[in-house]
């Protein structure tokens, strides 16, 4: 019984002594999952409210600030931007919102700021307040403000804010300015070494600075103090009185660094100018290549035989002298347009070897009415009276520009420009050219016929070779340092090309190509242009041999003169586009242009090629 009892309480001892021990266990595990659940709960909130307070501490929408100390701005504690937006909350919400911005701007906003933001609210519209509230507060520097919009964004779609920023950057050029325009005087005084010194090193900071910076963002802390002395220096410079030899001198570098940019960029416009007039444009240049191409791929059955009509001296003989097949078809296509019977009219067109094969094949492709066209390559022309050792080459009418005054006009009286156009050495061709022919009219490329010219081959020349307008506000007088001391007629008019009534009869009779190759030889020993000798040679040449014909047949200056009448326009037979402005260039004049361009077959698949759009 001892034994068994002995055991029994041995067993229960064990047993108790177990359940103790579990117990404890269990307990250390149960703190253990306890701790470990607070921890996980913990890491869980921290972030949470962590997160809650910086959504806290998020301005309302609408509001841009920038909170900075007096000791990072160096400007002392002042408001760096003044907020005005309309509400569309109700009065409640405003007043929320209100004691929310004070409270958390209030460690950087003054106090009298403060009851501003709190007035306004009352009146639903934060602002700068007041009237009082815009003027300088003491103590606080009042820098210049400039009026910016807030971008529109999510945020701020409801309500829409102005927000006024202190632009330093305009001070700090304006400073720079007033800074550099007494410099000059200061360095010149004796006695102000250290103010010109002081001067002169705070210009080279401010645009150390101004090198360095584009925004008031970017601007040095300092820059404050910067502009203090800056204005301290130039209220200094400002006390010395300025002596106006030191102005006058500066004055006088100033104009003339003006006067030497200004002359060498009229030179460069001049020289630009006359280049893009020579220079033949891309457009006109595709054209001729392509036609030139296109010749030579093609059949030349197209070209009938109608020699007869060409030396039929009972026709209408026109000549043209080009080297531009638009111009040239221009001028060619208005004379039909406005002929009373195209069927007798024939047009003789001289070009040159390069341009040839393209007036060729435009001519061949495009008929005007009844009209015959002739093309002639004047390098190919066989001349009895021209030696093989000179060979025949195409020269245009010469154009030159003459300033001079009005002969009735005061000597005081503002300088008169023209363009005098007069016939080149190819005209001088003509009698021998067309050997069958008795009366020609020769038409320059750069004209349009707006009537019927049939008339002049009625006119009684009374024995003259040229009939031409004459130009009579120029006399040969006046063109005595071209013209020189030769018995001329100094009360003579000068005359132009551009619509000429040719008696080549009479040219025959007189021999006026002998008449001009000797002016020539003689010219040419004295004067060395060549454009100077044929105006010389021209002009005496044909002295007392001009049939004047009525202004009211041509109308020159309508390619450099921007005030011609309009009605005077209409009334003309024939407008001359003398002058650099030709009507297919860019330069032309816009409102000319148009009568040009109304007789252009823009159709032509070769213009669309070339993207020729006059």
């Amino acid at each position: 019984m001892k034994g068994g009892a002995a055991w029994a309480g041995a067993g229960a001892g064990s047993g108790a002594s177990s359940y103790g021990l579990g117990y404890g266990v269990k307990r250390r595990w149960r703190g253990l999952v306890i701790g470990v659940l607070g921890l996980v709960i913990l890491s869980m909130l921290v972030p949470l409210a962590f997160l809650l307070g910086l959504h806290n501490g998020f301005r309302p929408a609408g509001y841009l600030s920038e909170q900075q100390t007096s000791a990072s701005t160096g400007f002392g504690e002042y408001d760096h931007y003044h907020v005005r937006k309309t509400w569309n909350e109700s009065e409640g919400d405003q007043s929320i919102h209100v004691r929310e911005l004070i409270r958390k701007l209030g460690p950087t906003l003054p106090k009298d700021v403060l009851r501003d933001f709190t007035n306004e609210a009352k009146n639903k519209t934060i602002g700068r307040g007041s009237t009082n509230d815009s003027q300088p507060k003491e103590g606080f520097p009042v820098p210049p403000h400039s009026i910016l919009q807030s971008p529109p964004s999510a945020n701020n779609a409801k309500v829409g804010a102005a927000v006024e920023v202190p632009l330093y950057t305009k001070d700090v050029h304006e400073v720079g300015k007033l800074s550099r325009a007494y410099y000059p005087s200061i360095a010149k005084l004796p006695r102000q070494d250290r103010l010109s010194r002081e001067l002169k090193q705070n210009i080279q900071e401010l645009e150390r600075v101004l090198s360095e910076s584009s925004t008031d963002a970017d601007l040095p802390p300092q820059i404050a103090k910067k502009l203090q002395r800056m204005d301290a220096a130039i209220a200094k410079a400002k006390s010395f009185p300025v002596e106006c030899s030191n102005v006058d001198k500066k004055l006088r570098q100033i104009y003339d660094m003006t006067e030497d940019e200004a002359n060498f960029h009229m030179k460069q416009s001049a020289f630009l100018y006359q280049l893009a007039v020579q220079t033949m444009p891309k457009s006109l240049h595709c054209l001729s290549m392509r036609l030139t191409v296109e010749y030579f791929r093609s059949s030349n059955d197209m070209d009938l035989s109608l020699a007869e009509k060409y030396i039929d001296p009972t026709l209408l003989h026109y000549v043209i002298f080009s080297n531009n097949v638009l111009a040239s078809s221009v001028v060619i296509n208005s004379t039909v347009m406005h002929a009373k019977e195209s069927r007798n009219q024939v047009f003789h067109v001289l070009t040159d070897g390069q341009n040839y094969y393209a007036m060729k094949l435009w001519f061949l492709r495009h008929t005007y009415k009844e009209a015959t066209v002739q093309v002639l390559n004047i390098e190919h022309l066989k001349l009895d009276n021209n030696s093989k050792a000179t060979p025949l080459y195409l020269s245009l009418p010469e154009e030159f520009r003459i300033s001079f005054h009005n002969v009735d006009s005061p000597p005081m009286a503002p300088i008169r420009m023209e363009y005098l156009s007069i016939f080149s050495h190819s005209h001088y061709l003509l009698p021998e050219i067309f050997r069958n022919l008795k009366k020609v009219v020769v038409l320059d490329d750069d004209v349009i016929v707006q009537q019927d010219l049939s008339a002049l081959w009625s006119l009684n020349m009374a024995g003259k070779v040229n009939g031409a307008v004459q130009f009579c506000s120029l006399r040969l007088g006046q063109l005595k340092k071209y013209l020189g001391e030769n018995s001329y007629e100094k009360k003579s008019c000068a005359w132009m090309s551009g619509l000429n009534v040719i008696d080549l009869a009479r040219w025959r009779e007189l021999d006026l190509t002998e008449t001009y190759q000797k002016f020539v030889h003689e010219l040419t020993m004295h004067e060395g242009s060549i454009e100077a000798v044929a105006l010389h040679a021209s002009l005496l040449s044909f002295q007392d041999l001009i049939y004047a014909l009525d202004g009211a047949w041509a109308l020159s200056g309508l390619g450099h003169d921007y005030g011609i009448d309009i009605q005077a326009i209409s009334k003309a037979a024939v407008l001359h586009y003398n002058g650099n402005m030709k009507p297919w260039l860019e330069l032309g004049i816009p409102k000319y242009r148009g009568y040009w361009r109304k007789y252009l077959n823009r159709e032509d698949q070769f213009l669309s090629q070339c993207n020729i759009n006059s």
